[in-house]
């Protein structure tokens, strides 16, 4: 880990930029930071249409809206001027498409990490987060290899940018419920049919809701000192229950586990130095080697309760 330097974040002093701000995270985390006051968001994505969806939702003269693609070197310059802070969450996520278009993957995953982070160390953006996934770990599937390669790019810039105020750091966690892709949209979406589509009922996954996502990503920016991967506590559930709870009734056509995919998550490798830090863990090179798994099979199990009240909540 570089110097330790703790900043005090004035949101109403930020301008911030958000990598595929469009996306479910970027959405939530715009609502966020433009009820805390924060005077400038401009969101960087690709799509027009997204945007312009995302424009007449929020109808705010605080936002910017900023075509353009994380491969694009010189296009991140121009949008990271005057930026204090950078979130970014511009990735390709699907498992199977990054299979199937693995040059895609890697184009968009790490070699636009590397943009990110050169273009960021250039216009001296005081803060930048990574926003990582759990299939980072161990992974076995090419979207977790790229999001690992994120993260080392992240966390090895923090060498480049020298004494620079620049910092890089990493979230990491699991499953958002309800987000674009999710289990939870599949069964919402198959259930008038009376069947619904289930890989392993046995398999656990981690699951957080939107605005835990939100809230954990904005207060590792605040305690962030240059070098971590942050990573939650969430519970896990299997999907069995998750599928009892949204299609209750609906006849399972089991598939069996898809190429790339695991039965049980991992957030944190046995073999990886970490520190509790009470709400958290922090991956870092100063932390302890505890020799722990943090897996979903291993993780507190949430009821079909709780499930059912983390999918509702608002």
């Amino acid at each position: 880990m570089v110097e330790e330097r703790l900043f005090i974040v004035n949101w109403q002093e930020q301008q911030v930029l958000i990598t595929g701000g469009t996306g479910s995270l970027g959405n939530a985390l715009t609502a966020k930071l433009l009820r805390w006051g924060v005077p400038r968001i401009v969101i960087f994505s690709r799509d027009e249409l997204k945007q312009s969806e995302m424009f007449d939702r929020f109808s705010d003269s605080r936002l910017r809206f900023f075509l353009g693609d994380v491969r694009d070197r010189v296009r991140l310059m121009r949008a990271f001027y005057g930026i204090t802070t950078v979130i970014h969450a511009a990735a390709l996520k699907r498992v199977e498409a990054a299979e199937y278009n693995p040059s895609e993957a890697v184009c968009t995953n790490v070699i636009g990490a590397l943009n990110v982070a050169d273009a960021a160390i250039d216009a001296g953006i005081e803060r930048v987060m990574g926003v990582s996934t759990d299939k980072a770990v161990n992974p076995i599937n090419l979207y977790g290899c790229t999001k690992a390669l994120m993260e080392r790019i992240f966390v090895h810039a923090n060498s480049y940018a020298g004494k620079a105020v620049i910092r890089f750091a990493c979230v990491r966690y699991g499953n958002v419920l309800g987000s674009r892709g999710s289990v939870v949209k599949a069964f919402l979406s198959q259930r008038h049919t009376g069947k619904i589509r289930v890989t392993d009922p046995s398999a656990t996954r981690f699951f957080i809701t939107i605005w835990q996502a939100v809230n954990f990503v904005l207060s590792s920016i605040e305690q962030m000192k240059g070098g971590e991967v942050f990573v939650p506590k969430p519970p896990s559930a299997d999907v069995r229950t998750v599928a009892e709870v949204l299609a209750s009734g609906c006849v399972w056509d089991l598939s069996g586990l898809g190429r790339g995919e695991k039965l049980d998550e991992v957030l944190i490798s046995k073999d990886e130095r970490y520190d509790d830090v009470g709400d958290r863990y922090i991956v870092c090179d100063s932390g302890k080697i505890r020799n722990i798994e943090f897996s979903s099979a291993r993780a507190r199990r949430l009821s079909a309760e709780d499930v059912l009240s983390m999918i509702n909540e608002k």
